[in-house]
């Protein structure tokens, strides 16, 4: 394998990715009380592991409290300083930074839902996580740290794999919380499915999945379908069928456009597709309903 050249695996994952990440910069840091720093931002994402002590981050005007084993990811271009509460407080910081690449037409790999996920505007100024001592993402950074530190030859190569690593793992641990979290307070989890509903209501025209759905509010595909169907009597995926058949009678009622027309308006990529539907949900073909209701408007005259 030539110098510059990715083995075919690797390629193959970076072909699917929508984003790569990239280290700025890893330090390691100790301040005690007598430390202390002005209010500042930056253009790439900080991410901060407390390995010991205590402290508050002031991101965005919030306070919030840091703890040993806890994470913050702290967004581009977010106000923020750090006010040390403790006589030492121990830290491993990486600078990263997201490079976007050309739409492939669409990858659910949990790093492509990561990396969505804290760019989107929704989520906040920053990130928290609670980590064990011995979690696999406190490892990881403590060798991303090692690795810029050495300069070796394919080191740049390695710190991009582990942090692609890292970033998996924090995208399973963010979704956990997110999890445990909807179940602990079954008041948000009604939100986020309302919030689900909303979104479907005003998408359905275009190539939906229940995936895409489940990844707008974070949430897995399995644990967002059950919640959802347990919640309005009808899966996820039977709701956008149906208020696609309901636009598409709408359509047929009050238009001429084509029934082909009227199939990609509502989201079906298929005319046969998009028949074979209407016909389940209205016993009939989408021209017999347009007949029909013809029908019924001349009656009425």
């Amino acid at each position: 394998m030539t110098e510059g050249q990715l083995p075919k695996a690797w390629n193959d994952l970076i072909e699917k990715l929508n984003y790569m990440p990239a280290v700025v910069k890893a330090i390691e840091k100790i301040h005690d009380t007598s430390w202390s720093a002005t209010l500042g931002k930056h253009d790439y994402y900080e991410m901060v592991y407390i390995k010991k002590g205590t402290a508050t981050f002031v991101i965005d005007g919030i306070d919030v409290q840091v703890v040993p084993n806890s994470v913050v990811i702290i967004k581009p271009q977010k106000s923020h300083k750090f006010i040390v509460s403790t006589e030492n407080c121990e830290l491993i910081v990486l600078h990263f930074q997201l490079k976007g690449k050309k739409d492939s037409g669409g990858s659910h790999a949990s790093l492509n839902d990561f990396m969505d996920y804290i760019e989107d505007e929704s989520t906040g100024a920053y990130l928290y996580l609670k980590l064990n001592k011995k979690n696999d993402i406190v490892y990881v950074m403590n060798r991303i740290l090692r690795e810029r530190l050495k300069f070796q030859v394919w080191g740049d190569f390695l710190s991009c794999l582990l942090i692609m690593e890292l970033f998996v793992l924090l995208s399973r641990a963010l979704k956990q919380e997110w999890e445990q979290s909807a179940k602990n307070r079954n008041l948000k989890l009604h939100e986020l499915l309302n919030i689900a509903k909303e979104y479907i209501d005003n998408n359905y025209a275009k190539e939906l999945t229940l995936s895409q759905v489940a990844k707008y509010i974070y949430l897995s595909d399995s644990y967002f379908a059950h919640s959802f169907k347990d919640k309005f009597g009808i899966s996820p995926k039977c709701y956008i069928l149906k208020i696609r058949v309901l636009e598409a009678k709408s359509l047929l009622a009050n238009t001429d456009l084509r029934i082909a027309d009227v199939a990609r308006s509502v989201g079906f990529s298929s005319q046969q597709r998009f028949n074979d539907i209407f016909r389940k949900y209205t016993q009939m073909t989408p021209l017999r309903y347009r007949q029909k209701k013809k029908q019924e408007r001349m009656n009425m005259e």
